[in-house]
């Protein structure tokens, strides 16, 4: 039993560490920074690469041709071999809607060596630097947009002279199962990637979300973006690093009015979303994926675990340790819960999804070393080697 002990005031020891020195990770107060409209409005594309979106355009696109932008903007929606007709719902879409123009192109399947999604990316660049733009806003096909947004990231990022502003969009809750699994997928990201450390020039840290990332064309061009990150399947990180290498001032935050349409209702969704990647965000590596398992087991198990263990032993240190942890890490969770209008009672909740996490970052290297890889909307990435890796 004093192993117990020891363990749980272990664990206990991390949640305070984690409360106090990570980035205050836990609070979800950071939006767009102070900004002020430019004096004149610098010309801006889009980038859009899609890939069978032909069900969620219709939600997302209209939002991005309806930008109420006071400059020169313009689409370019990149069709990445769908087989579901995106490209024709895109057009549609724009003659009905009108507004931003839109350009729809295909580049072809990827060569060897690079991420569809790259590919795609990598196209829609060039037919956007044939305008000559100051920034490039690079979204996903499932983003939608309030008519403010290109205003309001472009204001942000001329005010704060950032390189990069990325806003992580709000993903869907619907389902029970989104209800249980988003909001803590948003909270692990935070809690790796704090985000008021990626915005400190010397800070190591350096992340973005990839639905909504505004760059500064001349900043693309000096990371070497996309070529220098072609094979990375965590694109977005990826690009975040090669940016802030290269001498990028760079911003993330939470979103109010960017927010994903893309649906996720059942467990199985979000598995396949999360296994897909969670291999590679460990490198690949065994040593660190077993060491991702004890942390994880360590800091989400041991606390509900202890509370368990010491009433049915009666050991009233083990109890006390392990409430002491898990109420620590329930009003870490609520700010992402209230953020995500989400009922508290689902903060003491959390340790059981940290445990599906678990489950699903195991089950993402069993299928890499089963040669599936990344599987993603039909391809699959068997060892993807993204971008070399800095902290």
């Amino acid at each position: 039993m004093d192993v117990v002990v020891w363990i749980t005031a272990a664990s206990l020891a991390a949640w305070l560490w984690l409360l106090l020195c990570q980035g205050f990770f836990w609070r979800t107060d950071l939006r767009l920074p102070p900004r002020t409209a430019p004096g004149s409005w610098p010309d801006v594309c889009v980038v859009v690469p899609a890939r069978d979106e032909a069900e969620v355009l219709p939600d997302s696109l209209p939002s991005l041709l309806a930008q109420d932008y006071p400059g020169r903007a313009e689409v370019f929606l990149v069709d990445d071999g769908s087989s579901d007709g995106t490209g024709e719902v895109a057009r549609t879409l724009a003659q009905r809607h009108g507004g931003l123009p839109l350009t729809v192109d295909s580049p072809g399947e990827p060569p060897a060596g690079w991420t569809g999604k790259l590919w795609a990316v990598r196209h829609g660049i060039t037919l956007a630097r044939a305008r000559g733009p100051e920034y490039l806003l690079l979204t996903d096909a499932d983003i939608a947009h309030e008519p403010d947004s290109l205003r309001e990231l472009v204001a942000a990022a001329r005010s704060g002279g950032y390189d990069m502003v990325s806003l992580m969009a709000r993903l869907r809750v619907a389902s029970l199962w989104e209800r249980l699994v988003v909001p803590a997928f948003v909270y692990f990201f935070a809690q790796l990637y704090p985000f008021r450390r990626i915005a400190r020039q010397r800070a190591r840290t350096a992340a973005a979300a990839g639905g909504c990332v505004l760059l500064r064309t001349d900043a693309a061009d000096r990371a070497g973006i996309p070529d220098t990150i072609r094979q990375a399947v965590i694109d977005d990180v990826s690009l975040a690093r090669a940016v802030k290498r290269s001498g990028g001032h760079i911003w993330l935050g939470l979103a109010d009015r960017v927010d994903s349409v893309r649906p996720y209702p059942r467990l199985a969704d979000l598995w396949r979303m999360v296994s897909r990647s969670a291999y590679a965000q460990l490198r690949h590596n065994p040593l660190v994926l077993g060491g991702t398992v004890l942390g994880l087991a360590l800091v989400y198990l041991v606390p509900p675990a202890a509370v368990w263990a010491g009433l049915a032993t009666g050991s009233g240190p083990t109890a006390l340790l392990g409430a002491a942890a898990w109420a620590v890490m329930t009003v870490t969770y609520l700010p992402m819960l209230g953020y995500y209008r989400q009922p508290l009672w689902l903060a003491p909740l959390l340790p059981f999804t940290a445990f599906l996490y678990l489950l699903m970052t195991v089950d993402s290297a069993v299928q890499h070393y089963r040669g599936r890889g990344a599987a993603w909307k039909g391809r699959t990435y068997a060892r993807p080697d993204a971008a070399p890796e800095q902290h």
